[in-house]
């Protein structure tokens, strides 16, 4: 009877570091949101001063792309905070998020190194590597997309699954 009294205080004050982790945690993501959008904007800004907008869109992208995923963690951390139940949808659209950053990445880096006059055998190795890449990230892609779309069909409910 009384070792169960502890572990119930126990189990509570391990719940209550938890959700104060779990806010520690928000809390510097949303800084860090805060920052990157901040950063994109200056780096916009800056682009339209010196009529260089074409050169900085895709950081610019990268940069928002970075603030998504970093939302979706800080929504998946919200989730977590209220109910006490880990959500895995989210994680797998940061994933997608991140695997499409990087074609978009990756795609910016093969046009430059396709450009006229500049292709070598060394950027030709590069080239090809980059699209081996591509292919991969595509499946990828095409993984995350299902499973995120088997999740939404068939994973139970956090009610559901209280008792485990």
């Amino acid at each position: 009877m009384v070792q169960e009294k502890i572990r119930a205080h126990f189990g509570d004050y391990l719940a209550h570091g938890e959700v104060a982790i779990y806010s520690v945690l928000a809390l510097l993501l949303f800084i860090t949101a805060l920052a990157t959008i901040a950063n994109a904007g200056k780096m916009l800004w800056d682009g339209l001063g010196h009529w260089t907008i074409a050169a900085e869109t895709l950081r610019v992208l990268d940069q928002l792309l970075v603030v998504l995923m970093l939302v979706e963690i800080l929504h998946t951390v919200r989730i977590s905070i209220r109910s006490h139940f880990l959500v895995t949808e989210p994680f797998l659209v940061v994933g997608l998020i991140a695997s499409i950053r990087r074609i978009l990445v990756i795609t910016l880096e093969a046009a430059n190194l396709t450009k006229a006059g500049s292709f070598s055998a060394e950027n030709a190795n590069i080239f090809r590597a980059s699209m081996i890449e591509l292919g991969l990230l595509g499946l990828l892609i095409l993984g995350l997309v299902f499973s995120i779309t088997l999740l939404r069909r068939f994973a139970p409910s956090p009610k559901n699954t209280e008792g485990l």
